[in-house]
């Protein structure tokens, strides 16, 4: 059998590969590649050598990914996805985005694409994510039209996640508006998750761009959707939640948003709603400003701290007791 490092040439062709055997946001890969490259994550997983700062045991668990790996078939899914015309963008490429370097050893691997990779050079601050429940209700889905398409018309980019809701209804209207979005997706950029955004995914493609941290035809799983959470936070200035549970994956693109620096807004709503509560639960413990109109994006950015100093050991105290959260996807 042909072995890996045989196969990988290049930075770009390793850091393909690697996407096709590691799961996203590995911290033991993470940390290597940062340390070594990828070429030689390679090489250092074919060899017996030690691994530094994990034991014997933990570092054969971390080869083993490699050894269930058959080179001729990864070789294949490589052409087969530059047939299809998928791009790649890894760390040093022009269009880059340099934002995701904020996440340091839990920055991706290598970037899958579909469209106009442009839009990830734009500055940081260009970009706004919004994201929210799936199950929304009208109220929400209006909100969220409605500050998509003041902030497509006002030359933002809007980043959503493709999903039913919340996010369905910020792709739209930023297409509508003649505006510019990129969908962050936890599947392949081949395949169109949910089903039933096939032809706004589509649309997506073509007018816009659709990402992926994950190879072509890779499935969405819990694990990659809570990875996912932190390139919608990384990617944007700002991030806001505009309906969502407490308990959602909405919440923790927020979360991740904030330890990130970034900007969070909530969208308040009506008490008596089950997708007001994740909201009001990130404007109670400090994490986001209030957002009731596109103009507190836009005219300001929300990017400092909403929490005084004095108030930040009281809000990482709530934080740890809400951290389950983290567990869930909406």
């Amino acid at each position: 059998m042909t072995s890996l490092s045989h196969v990988v040439q290049d930075e770009r062709t390793a850091r393909m590969l690697l996407s096709m055997i590691v799961e996203p946001d590995d911290a033991v890969t993470g940390r290597l590649l940062a340390e070594l490259g990828a070429l030689e994550v390679f090489r250092l997983a074919e060899r017996d050598d030690a691994v530094a700062h994990l034991s014997a045991v933990d570092a054969q668990v971390w080869r083993s990914q490699f050894e269930r790996s058959d080179a001729r078939t990864l070789e294949q899914n490589i052409v087969d996805a530059e047939r299809a015309g998928i791009g790649t963008l890894i760390p040093g490429d022009k269009e880059w985005p340099s934002a995701l370097d904020d996440l340091g050893d839990r920055r991706p691997y290598v970037l899958w694409t579909r469209g106009t990779t442009s839009f990830l050079a734009r500055p940081v601050d260009d970009l706004v994510t919004i994201t929210g429940a799936r199950a929304a209700t009208s109220y929400g889905e209006h909100v969220a039209g409605e500050l998509a398409s003041d902030l497509a018309n006002a030359e933002r980019i809007v980043v959503a996640g493709g999903a039913y809701g919340i996010e369905g209804a910020a792709h739209r209207a930023a297409l509508a508006s003649g505006g510019d979005t990129i969908a962050v997706m936890a599947n392949g950029v081949d395949r169109m998750y949910p089903m039933g955004h096939r032809e706004l995914l589509e649309r997506v493609a073509d007018l816009g761009l659709m990402v992926s941290e994950v190879p072509p035809d890779a499935v969405p799983t819990r694990h990659r959707f809570l990875a996912r959470a932190r390139l919608m936070a990384a990617l944007s200035a700002t991030t806001v939640v505009v309906e969502a549970g407490v308990r959602s994956g909405s919440m923790t693109v927020a979360r991740r948003a904030h330890e990130l620096g970034r900007a969070v807004g909530a969208v308040p709503g009506p008490v008596t709603s089950a997708t007001s509560n994740g909201p009001h639960e990130l404007l109670e413990l400090g994490i986001a400003r209030i957002v009731t109109h596109s103009e507190q994006i836009i005219g300001v950015r929300l990017a400092e701290d909403p929490k005084p100093v004095g108030e930040r050991h009281a809000y990482e105290h709530a934080r740890t007791a809400t951290s389950r959260s983290d567990q869930r996807v909406l």
